[in-house]
């Protein structure tokens, strides 16, 4: 082999179905399947760079030849670009060295190269005297040391120093996993033996200052893996450990996780959702300012400086765009300078440049210390080379583990390689699928499965795809898994301060309760004002008051039946003030759970705290509507024209709202569906409606009970007392005299208060128990 100066390289090997003449034909750089050589080298390096003798070419040269194993089997020649040279699996698995350096291999980041990979067997060390200078295509020494260039920053603008971000240190930590199993019970199915395995056996580890992927089709139980180690889910068996130990309550402060979803509240904006965490989440031995600084740094490292007074926005409201709500999400777990970093498909729905930038902040927060741990499904090539360790799944079952830079030489040694010039990533999903089309079948497949087995498929004369799944299950299963297993019960010696260690165990963690309190309800406020007092809602309060004004104006009640026309009036304000805030706060837990379920799950706050912060910033809010609509409504109408009268019915007004408000809470907890919580509603509040007192009179003894629980009822009731009470016997007043009035037996009105607080309290409690059940303590 001769390497051009021309940026040049011959092909080894032959591709089926192309002649020898073009197989022979030298390919440039750009033509390479995996990654283009960087501009800023000057030439390509040689296969043995530092032997150009005629010993180091006739060295090559050996591995051009079929290698025979100890069994007696020879093993295929490579017939792609992506991976020249063949090594004998079965001799390094026997021949593991004793000497093996856990730190230096495993904890060293991927070096970068000519061709954007090294081809090294997957997760083995190799003797330098007989592998090193034949297997890796090494790149020149451009910017560093070592063989390893620095990263190329102009295509990506978002790339960053991260340590600068948090000053204090961030105790590293370190997850091995060894045959971890995940099954879950069959829906629908009862009898035993119907449980279902979503992972069988997987086996890896990850390191700080690594980026480990998990890749595979969907359905493949990726999500599955990730939610198991970061113990967010309890597996079935196998062991998984943290620095050796098993997962314990205080590791959760050291664990970020974002989801594949993004769960953010749409009307703040990103600097008021970022502070909010930060004030919640960051340690009391912080100062409020020092809280608000930390947020600032994030956004600023995360290149959100821009945006950063933008909404997040969402599906009916204008925001940020998808990438840089994404960044929103990492920076909320990052803000706590986590350990370990897990995150669920953090590239879907955005382009490969916008992923590119997102897998370059995992790359730098990985070179900060922690270990980053995340779901992929199909990066672009650019993407798959920042990433350190993979993990390839393909239902359920691991089909390869190791460096991902040598992935393609791995299935290479086994057999499978591209024909044409293929993303490694869309190889690799292609294998985990069992697609082999356009890519060589392995000679053991084709000895296991003859033409015309009952198990082949017929049509194109290939393998199924099942076929192949298994085949490379057992080919990693003899060739890696032996070798993973070895290196796993190999100690690691990670060196940490003494304080980091004991700060995970520290109580001096997040905000105090009634700080809790009064963030959430200072949140509260900002979100929920731009429902509230929304342009639609606003139009529909005042539209309503503006009717009933104009169909009641100027009413009076001189006489007995226009007394009744007004008690129309004050009736249909009470349905219309149970009826509106019942129906709001249906939605109110149901639309929240996603973000309520996260919050919790990192203990950012009391259940508590946020109930009565949540519940008590809708006061405000509710007062405003109802004032604007009573402050139209009454002088219109001509209700009792005095100060005393109109604050009294204000105040019931005001009851009824946070009564039936209690009722709407308590209904959205115990369903948290909105169809079925509306479809109830409905039917309550027709229940309490008909019976408060203006169609019937007289309710059977029967069904009394429902009139003593509506919050319409006692409204009802209260406002013909504050309109047409009398104070004495002797008042003269007609309104005493009409035997509609008398037949409501007015009073008072402390039974009536009496009531609605008592609904108030107890719906609300009822609320917080429900709430309780679906969220975690």
């Amino acid at each position: 082999m001769e390497v051009k100066k021309e940026h040049k390289l011959e092909r080894y090997g032959s591709f089926e179905g192309i002649d020898h003449e073009a197989a022979t034909t030298p390919w440039t750089v750009k033509d390479a399947i995996i990654v283009p050589q960087r501009k800023s080298c000057s030439k390509i390096s040689s296969v043995a760079q530092d032997d150009k003798d005629e010993a180091g070419i006739s060295k090559m040269k050996s591995f051009d030849k079929n290698l025979e194993s100890p069994a007696g089997k020879k093993i295929r020649k490579a017939k792609s670009l992506s991976a020249q040279f063949l090594v004998n699996i079965d001799e390094l698995i026997n021949n593991v060295p004793a000497s093996y350096d856990q730190t230096d291999s495993v904890l060293s980041r991927a070096s970068s190269n000519g061709l954007g990979y090294s081809f090294p067997l997957a997760g083995s060390t190799m003797p330098s005297e007989n592998f090193s200078d034949v297997l890796r295509l090494q790149s020149p020494n451009c910017n560093g040391e070592n063989g390893q260039s620095e990263p190329d920053h102009e295509d990506e603008p978002d790339s960053f120093r991260w340590k600068q971000v948090i000053s204090e240190p961030v105790l590293p930590i370190y997850i091995k996993f060894q045959d971890v199993k995940y099954k879950v019970s069959v829906k629908g199915v009862k009898r035993a033996g119907s449980e279902k395995y979503i992972l069988n056996g997987i086996t890896g580890s990850v390191y700080p200052g690594e980026v480990l992927a998990l890749m595979g089709p969907s359905g493949g139980g990726k999500t599955s893996l990730l939610s198991l180690l970061s113990g967010r889910v309890k597996f079935s068996s196998g062991t998984i450990t943290y620095n050796d130990q098993p997962f314990t309550r205080s590791l959760k402060r050291r664990i970020g996780f974002v989801l594949q979803d993004d769960v953010v509240f749409p009307h703040l904006t990103v600097k008021e959702t970022l502070t909010y965490a930060a004030l919640l989440r960051l340690s009391s031995t912080l100062t409020r300012e020092q809280k608000k600084e930390r947020a600032m740094n994030v956004i600023n490292e995360l290149g959100l400086e821009r945006c950063q007074d933008t909404l997040i926005g969402g599906t009916f409201v204008r925001g940020i765009s998808g990438g840089e709500r994404k960044r929103v999400c990492i920076g909320n777990e990052i803000l706590l300078n986590p350990s370990l970093l897990f995150l669920d498909e953090p590239t879907s729905g955005l382009d490969s440049t916008t992923a590119l930038r997102i897998g370059q902040i995992l790359n730098n927060i990985a070179k900060a210390g922690k270990a980053v741990v995340t779901t992929i499904h199909q990066p672009s090539s650019r993407l798959f080379h920042k990433f350190d360790r993979l993990i390839l799944l393909s239902r359920g079952s691991s089909l390869y583990f190791g460096k991902a830079s040598e992935a393609m030489m791995y299935f290479s040694t086994i057999g499978c390689n591209p024909l044409i010039a293929m993303n490694p990533s869309d190889f690799l999903i292609d294998l985990a699928s069992g697609n082999i089309k356009d890519k060589s079948v392995p000679s053991e497949l084709e000895d296991k499965f003859l033409q015309g087995s009952k198990r082949f498929d017929k049509k194109d004369g290939r393998p199924s795809s099942v076929d192949v799944q298994e085949f490379l299950v057992e080919a990693y299963e003899v060739r890696l898994a032996k070798i993973e297993k070895i290196k796993l019960q190999k100690p690691v010696i990670i060196q940490s301060e003494p304080e980091i260690e004991g700060r995970s165990n520290s109580r001096e963690w997040g905000a105090t309760w009634w700080e809790q309190f009064s963030i959430l309800f200072s949140r509260g406020l900002k979100e929920r004002r731009h429902e509230y007092l929304s342009s639609t809602r606003v139009t529909q309060v005042i539209s309503t008051a503006i009717i009933i004004g104009l169909l009641w104006w100027h009413s009076d009640a001189s006489t007995p039946k226009r007394l009744q026309d007004q008690a129309g009036l004050l009736f249909f304000v009470s349905v219309f003030w149970g009826f509106f805030p019942l129906f709001n706060a249906i939605f109110t837990f149901p639309q929240e759970r996603a973000m309520l379920t996260k919050e919790r799950s990192v203990g950012m706050y009391k259940l508590s705290a946020y109930f009565l912060g949540r519940t008590t910033s809708d006061l405000p809010l509710d007062l405003v509507l109802p004032i604007v609509f009573l402050l139209i409504v009454y002088f219109m109408v001509g209700l009792k024209l005095s100060f005393a009268s109109f604050s009294l019915t204000m105040l019931t007004v005001f009851l009824s709202v946070v009564a039936a408000q209690g009722l709407g809470l308590t209904i959205g907890a115990a369903f948290m569906d909105v169809k079925k919580a509306t479809t109830v509603a409905s039917i309550i509040v027709m229940a309490f409606m008909l019976s408060a007192g203006f169609f019937i009179q007289k309710v059977p003894s029967f069904m009394v009970w429902v009139r003593y629980i509506s919050f319409n009822y006692h409204t009802y009731r209260l406002l013909l007392k504050i309109q047409y009470g009398c104070p004495a016997p002797t008042s003269g007043s007609s309104s005493c005299e009409s035997p509609f009035i008398r037949g409501l037996r007015l009073g008072e009105g402390e039974t009536e208060v009496g009531a609605l607080m008592a609904m108030i309290i107890v719906y609300r409690l009822l609320a917080y128990l429900l709430l309780r059940r679906i969220t975690k303590t």
